[in-house]
């Protein structure tokens, strides 16, 4: 991208970004703090001067009284994503077009040694209520080849590396593509900015502009979150045709904002059977109530709101994160009974932006509803040190020594997985 280009995006995204504060009639915001520790409006990283306050519990409705048993869960569960919803990661439109897959090409290769049957296709979405607007999905997939019954698949929202850009070095040992292969299971990758951009500016197009008709949001519209989670069920629907694949067993995994977004689509996609979830933190499975690490302030400002609908914006204008009446730990409880597995990396390699503390507290909170449920949560509510892992339970977690990856969970997480997806081969 051209510095021209990258300063038109960033004018559209803040005009974007006033239309919405104006609609809300919010005048300005109160500044997010600074992911260097060395700022002086450092984000707070010291244990003791975080409270938690006006926490709302997932098996209280919203009338006060308490949720007994599955069935009360089904109710609460509705309250609760008309609460996301409305205030946090916006409505999901009815009238969303229909998608038509093609195949782009299949090959058989080999990824470590294992024989594998590669496909990659594109989602052609039906435009036709708006043809100035054309959007597609990129979604790649692959099994072992001699498979001779359907296999587990495990799906990850994944990035496309603009040219010329250096990538980091891969990790020593095999992928987590070649992980998943060996035990039997397939693998996918959908790139969710192939459908819908990551940035304000891009909210006329893709699938919100489409649906939209080119029109700014209205304040409960969905964000960029939604969308890519709305991609992944339409991937989803595609891998459920394919006989080499168990529509049973397909997991969805994330890092970072993609990371937000798996832990969305796990909530609200019920076809998703598990997650991994990576260093989603706040907007994903860290607790916003927690004035630690990365703060509403920095999701409602001009770079990330777009992942959120425009009414989120309110919580860092004459609102705050107490306000909301949800939390990350119903969002994470909105996934039971299906198993959750939440990564995070060390703090002294990845940082203490994303929080590893307020996305294990949050995971701990969630557990009373999968125990509800007849699940096991977390088998301690005490933080576990660097390298413990916690996978005895149907929520699982684990802060790994690396930095900002799921890399070095990979292997724990398909060991916990076994549990639920067996053995592909």
């Amino acid at each position: 991208m051209t510095p021209q280009q990258r300063d038109s995006l960033d004018k559209l995204t803040q005009a974007d970004h006033q239309l919405m504060m104006k609609m809300l009639g919010i005048d300005s915001l109160r500044p997010g703090p600074s992911g260097n520790p060395q700022a002086l409006n450092a984000a707070n990283s010291d244990e003791s001067k975080v409270r938690l306050e006006n926490m709302p519990l997932p098996l209280i409705f919203e009338d006060g009284k308490s949720v007994k048993n599955p069935k009360d869960w089904e109710k609460r569960k509705a309250e609760l994503k008309e609460l996301f919803d409305r205030e946090m990661y916006g409505r999901t439109p009815e009238n969303l077009p229909g998608v038509k897959w093609e195949l782009v090409w299949e090959k058989d290769t080999l990824i470590g040694s294992i024989e594998t049957k590669y496909r990659k296709l594109k989602g052609i979405v039906d435009n036709s209520a708006f043809p100035a607007i054309s959007v597609s999905i990129d979604f790649e997939y692959g099994v072992p080849k001699n498979s001779v019954k359907p296999v587990p698949l495990v799906k990850e929202f994944g990035w496309i590396w603009p040219a010329g850009m250096q990538r980091p070095p891969a990790p020593p040992g095999p992928s987590w593509q070649e992980q998943l292969l060996k035990e039997g299971w397939g693998f996918g990758v959908i790139i969710p900015t192939s459908y819908q951009a990551d940035n304000g500016a891009g909210l006329r197009s893709g699938i919100i502009g489409l649906v939209n008709k080119g029109e700014p949001r209205k304040l409960d519209d969905w964000g960029t979150l939604k969308a890519w989670a709305w991609g992944a069920s339409r991937a989803l629907d595609h891998l459920e045709t394919d006989p080499k694949v168990d529509k049973s067993k397909i997991g969805v995994e994330g890092l970072s904002r993609y990371g937000k977004a798996a832990l969305v689509a796990m909530a609200y996609e019920p076809r998703f059977s598990i997650g991994l979830i990576g260093s989603s933190g706040a907007g994903g499975a860290k607790l916003l109530r927690r004035i630690f690490g990365e703060q509403v302030e920095n999701l409602a400002a001009s770079g990330e709101y777009h992942w959120f609908a425009p009414n989120f914006i309110k919580y860092a204008g004459p609102l705050n994160q107490n306000d909301l009446p949800v939390d990350a730990h119903e969002l994470i409880a909105l996934c039971s009974p299906r198993p959750v597995f939440i990564s995070v990396g060390s703090p002294t390699v990845e940082g203490q932006w994303i929080d590893a503390k307020g996305m294990f507290d949050a995971a701990v909170l969630a557990g009373p509803v999968y125990e509800l449920l007849g699940k096991k949560g977390l088998s301690t509510e005490e933080f576990p040190s660097i390298q413990t892992f916690l996978g005895e339970g149907d929520l699982a977690f684990r802060q790994h020594e690396g930095g900002h990856t799921v890399g070095p969970n990979w292997l724990y997480f398909i060991e916990w997985g076994k549990k639920y997806f067996g053995k592909g081969i």
